[in-house]
């Protein structure tokens, strides 16, 4: 069972995710349809992200379309650092394959153990029979070369 504190943590997390605003400019970079598909898997991506940092974890990014999609969130710089507040309480830096690892964080890991370290993450932030849109998403709005769990491993 899961701790109040954590519990709370959480619910904040997905309280901030579904107040957040995503203008038109985050889909600059992310051509890809239905819109919003896209939205669903980033808000998912968020409160993965929410998860992992509860236990100072670095996940690993399962869709092409929904990492294109916050990129275009991180350049909405006012707007994201806001959310980050809000929903974490400090700002979520994106740390791109060969980046720099985070001080606070445990271990990067190879990207099959940040994707199963996402999975997890999921298991945390999902709602009861939420559907998981972020394992094929990529297939689904048609990203010429998908990633995912079952294609990095």
């Amino acid at each position: 069972m899961l701790s109040r504190t954590y519990s709370r943590r959480i619910e904040r997390v997905r309280t901030a995710v579904d107040a957040l605003e995503l203008p038109p400019a985050v889909y600059r970079t992310c051509p890809f349809q239905p819109r919003e598909l896209v939205e669903t898997g980033l808000r998912q991506w968020l409160r993965c992200c929410g998860a992992a940092m509860l236990d100072r974890q670095v996940i690993g990014m399962p869709s092409y379309a929904v990492d294109e999609a916050w990129h275009g969130l991180i350049l909405c710089t006012e707007r994201y650092a806001a959310f980050c507040r809000a929903a974490y309480g400090r700002f979520l830096h994106h740390h791109p394959r060969g980046g720099a690892l985070p001080g606070n964080a445990k271990r990067a890991g190879s990207m099959h153990e940040q994707l199963q370290r996402t999975e997890v993450a999921w298991s945390f932030a999902a709602r009861p029979t939420e559907e998981c849109v972020l394992w094929d998403l990529d297939a689904r709005v048609g990203v010429p070369e998908p990633w995912g769990p079952r294609v990095q491993r």
